[in-house]
């Protein structure tokens, strides 16, 4: 490899430069020139990591004091060489060399070249002996050259590694996650997704393993470096693409491949990849099989081919979000790409189907056209988000996926959206700068309410026309970047060539949806044919400090019916408006927001509640099964928010005892967890939990009654989720033989460890239900069962049942485990606190710890990790008392500036515990009576 930094043209006029490390993530590299006339080369720094000069962000100086790049510069393309040590050197460091060339080219006249790095150290700098007469020159092209040294750190960001036990020998892995700030911690980059380039990179690797990148990869060749037997594998240049989508690994995975698969043009090449023995297990099969049909779904959506020849898909033991589009080489936590039918559940199954889908939608939308900047993030994800119900859909067509969504995604991210600290879609770039900022975008908001917006904007153009308008958007902008308002110009195009009315412009609707934070509630009378919207907060005093252009007023595509007639639609454009086709009378009852595509609540005169209501409980299957979900959420929140009462939202529950249906029995058991959280340390609980026992009963009979007394699997998707309701929930009422029904299974198991033969769907309840009811013998049972686990859908089961113990010196060991890599990994540290959280026994407990390891948490395991707000919300969702809002405001203040990304989700906890005091004080009463008078006390 050869050494040194140096900036050279094609006719060798050339200048020194020197290095100056900045705002924690930029290294600038200044022009200099006859200062630097008797100096040719600059001895190698240390090993260790130069020191960070740090600025005041709100008030940058020079150009390197800035968190984003200057427009002057342009990159072409990079040459990178990567060596990664898969061993510890003589300081027990893992360590990675590498050298890059970068061709940019001056677009605007300067004398500096600035560029990111991020925890590299730059080995060596030289000059060679011509010197640049001038500043750079617009339209010229240069190269920039570095040596450099990083850590292989276990941080799960940028070039990384991970480990994983084989036969009893730890394997080491070195894998990459750059989005979205950390391909600077690979090799100096201009690490911002418009910079795009082609990438030429050859990787240097042990003997023994493999090693992939975004491209196909030539022949590799043996080397010997350093006395060490090595091959060096060189890939094939990358289309145009963006710095956050880069990937490698090395690796001593082992792949399938079905080339003949159904799927894209048959040249594509599709692998999956894992550890050796999960591929031999066939935990591979299934993504395999669903790659081609997804792909070639997507191919005839946007109408354009799968832009690579190759799509790889690998499972990695340590991985901190989900997935990552990497374009050609998606990676994979194992949860979301394995999936073995003898031990895992069919919401398994959903999720890699759902996740595979959502991957290779990016493909296109996202990689073949990405966004300009972060502050659009939600473009991305949140179309990600819906097409990959579609995508699903396709794959799995009994599956009911496009209903799914609306549990999944539309009703989940409308408690955090109708919070006073939610905030838009899109911000203004200048808002979002730093690295922690770009990390705090990757939330429901984005990704939930991204997509619900989408679907929402897809169904009232059509999903006919909303895909011709994707369609030329790609074309147009394809190898390029684009922005949302580029998106809306398409569909406009493709909605005045069709016969689609709108009351305005696609781009005047939808800025309402993304340019203002939350969303309304309908109101609909139906004595007077009256409707008004009205910005929905749950709780209605809190203030709304975040200014909005529009007035939180939106044009809201209201869809309903009546008693047997057709759909109606209208537009409601206005604070006010009257329909007369919406008047009722008699028994006639309305329900509106028709399979909830529009992102709003509903509320209606009291009248038409109680002709609902008297449906729901006569004959409620002629409502339709997403309504009565509906009716059921959009009370309970209404309850919440002061617009109805309490005792409403829980009557429109009364009638479940004759509901088969998910969807209606999730949306309650969701909203009653509400209440469970909040009064499952007082009076309430005991009426409450009565209540629900005599509601699920039936439910609990059904099953029992289908599955031939729980020896056969429910044929049809959604009834195999309600089975795990009804068995989870009679068991923590106390129905009649549900306990001995999950504790003698657990039992079996334990005295036959080798055998296991509780259904992969009921595997969690069965677990958390026994440890739950058991004590120390059934948790370190749990745990060595998760600590041989070799499937990764079963240990996250085993994981987070080991959270359902009512031992707390059981769970505080627990918790300290968490923080030992060894033990939990550091994936899965912060979801397995909140997961102990969530137990009403663990909760004080991990609020305790967390507050008293901020610090070692914070630092340890990343301020910038996408898991710090799901960790703070964890912890605090059950507080509601004065006592617990004041020991947030005093972690608040007690940690200062050091929340990373989990700063919003402070926010939210502080908002949501003040509106949950609130409620509770004005609740409590009723809601024990009303429990009391539906069900006699045990």
């Amino acid at each position: 490899m050869g050494k040194g930094v140096f900036l050279s043209k094609a006719l060798a006029v050339t200048c020194a430069v020197v290095a100056v490390a900045a705002a924690a993530t930029i290294i600038a590299l200044a022009v200099v020139y006859a200062q630097e006339k008797s100096k040719n080369e600059v001895k190698p720094t240390s090993t260790a990591p130069p020191p960070i000069i740090t600025t005041t962000p709100s008030t940058p100086k020079e150009p390197w004091d800035h968190y984003r790049l200057p427009e002057s510069l342009s990159p072409v393309s990079y040459n990178v060489t990567l060596r990664p040590r898969l061993k510890p050197d003589a300081n027990g460091l893992y360590i990675f060399t590498g050298e890059s060339t970068v061709v940019f080219k001056c677009v605007k006249e300067t004398d500096l070249i600035i560029i990111h790095s991020n925890k590299l150290n730059l080995t060596k700098f030289r000059r060679v002996p011509r010197q640049l007469s001038g500043a750079l020159k617009v339209g010229d092209s240069y190269e920039l050259f570095t040596d450099f040294v990083g850590e292989l750190a276990d941080d799960l960001g940028g070039f990384y590694r991970s480990v994983y036990v084989e036969d009893g020998v730890d394997k080491v892995i070195a894998t990459t996650q750059m989005q979205p700030t950390d391909a600077r911690k690979a090799f100096p980059c201009f690490d911002e997704p418009a910079m795009k380039a082609v990438f030429t990179l050859t990787l240097i690797h042990p003997a023994g393993t493999v090693a992939l990148s975004n491209s196909l990869n030539h022949e590799p060749v043996n080397v010997t470096l350093d006395g060490e037997k090595s091959t060096m594998t060189s890939f094939h240049p990358t289309k145009i693409m963006s710095t956050y989508l880069l990937a490698f690994v090395v690796c001593e995975f082992t792949f399938i491949t079905n080339e003949l698969v159904a799927g894209p043009k048959p040249e594509t090449l599709i692998r999956i990849w894992a550890r050796r023995k999960a591929i031999e297990a066939g935990q591979g099969d299934y993504a395999l099989e669903k790659t081609g049909p997804i792909l070639k779904f997507f191919e005839d959506y946007y109408k354009s081919p799968y832009p690579l020849e190759k799509s790889d898909q690998i499972a990695l033991p340590d991985f901190g979000a989900g997935a990552m589009e990497n374009w050609g080489l998606i990676t994979y936590r194992e949860t979301a790409l394995l999936f073995n039918p003898n031990v895992s559940s069919n919401g398994d199954k959903e999720w890699v189907a759902t996740v595979i889908a959502h991957e290779l939608a990016h493909m296109w939308f996202g990689n073949l056209v990405t966004t300009r900047w972060w502050n659009d993030l939600w473009l991305n994800e949140g179309f990600a988000t819906y097409v990959s119900y579609l995508g699903a859909d396709f794959a799995e067509p009994s599956w009911n996926m496009k209903d799914l969504i609306v549990l999944n995604e539309v009703i989940g991210v409308m408690g955090t959206d109708a919070l006073a600290s939610s905030h838009p879609l899109t911000s203004k770039e200048e808002d979002v700068q730093r690295p922690e900022q770009i990390s705090e975008l990757f939330d429901s908001i984005t990704y939930s309410k991204g997509g619900s917006v989408l679907r929402m904007l897809s169904q009232f153009i059509t999903e006919e026309v909303f895909s011709k308008g994707l369609q030329t958007y790609l074309e147009e902008f394809k190898y390029s970047n684009a922005g949302y308002t580029d998106l809306w110009r398409n569909l406009q195009m493709a909605v005045e060539n069709s016969s689609v009315a709108l009351p305005a412009s696609v781009e005047v609707i939808m800025n309402r949806w993304i340019l203002q934070m939350g969303f309304p509630v309908v109101t609909i009378n139906t004595k007077t044919g009256t409707i008004t919207q009205k910005h929905f907060l749950l709780d209605p005093e809190s203030v709304v400090d975040r200014p909005s252009e529009f007035n939180y007023e939106w044009f809201v595509p209201v869809t309903w019916i009546k008693t047997g007639a057709a759909e109606q639609s209208l537009w409601l454009v206005k604070k006010e408006d009257t329909n007369p086709s919406m008047i009722t009378g008699g028994d006639e009852w309305l329900v509106a927001n028709i399979d909830m595509k529009g992102f709003y609540r509903v509320n209606y005169d009291d009248a038409n509640w109680e002709r609902l209501l008297a449906k729901l409980n006569s004959k409620h299957q002629d409502i339709p099964v997403i309504n009565r979900a509906q009716i059921i959420d959009d009370a309970f929140n209404l309850a919440r928010a002061k617009i109805v009462n309490t005792t409403l939202a829980l009557r429109t529950t009364t009638f479940l005892d004759k509901e088969e249906e998910y969807m209606p029995w999730e949306t309650f058991r969701r909203n009653l967890n509400y209440y469970f959280l909040m009064f499952d340390r007082s009076e309430v609980y005991g009426p409450m939990q009565n209540y629900l026992k005599q509601q699920v009963e039936p439910l609990f009979n059904h099953f029992k009654n289908i599955t031939g007394n729980w020896t056969k699997i429910p044929e049809k998707h959604t009834d195999q989720y309600n089975q795990v309701n009804a068995i989870s929930m009679a068991c923590s009422t106390g129905v009649d033989g549900c306990k001995e029904l999950t504790s003698g299974w657990f039992a079996e198991w334990m005295n036959n460890p080798a055998v296991n033969k509780i259904s992969p769907n009921l595997k969690y309840t069965v677990y958390c239900s026994a440890i739950a009811a058991g004590g120390e013998k059934e948790w370190e049972f749990a745990w060595a069962a998760f600590k041989n686990a070799t499937i990764a859908s079963e240990a996250d089961k085993l994981m987070s049942a080991l959270s359902c113990s009512k031992q707390p010196w059981l769970l505080n060991r627990y918790l300290e485990y968490c923080l030992d890599p060894k033990k939990i990994r550091k994936q899965d540290a912060t979801s397995t606190i909140s997961s102990i959280a969530g137990n009403s026994v663990g909760q004080p407990l991990a609020w305790d710890f967390v507050r008293s390891r901020w610090d070692y948490i914070f630092n340890e395991y990343g301020g910038g990790s996408f898991s710090f707000g799901g960790l703070i919300s964890g912890v605090t969702r059950r507080f509601s008392s004065e006592f617990e809002y004041k020991q947030l405001l005093q972690f608040k203040e007690a940690n200062a500036g050091n929340f990373g990304s989990g700063t919003a989700a402070l926010e939210q906890a502080l908002e949501r515990t003040k509106a949950n005091m609130k409620w509770v004080a004005l609740n409590k009463k009723p809601v024990l009576d009303w429990f009391e008078s539906q069900a006699p006390a045990v």
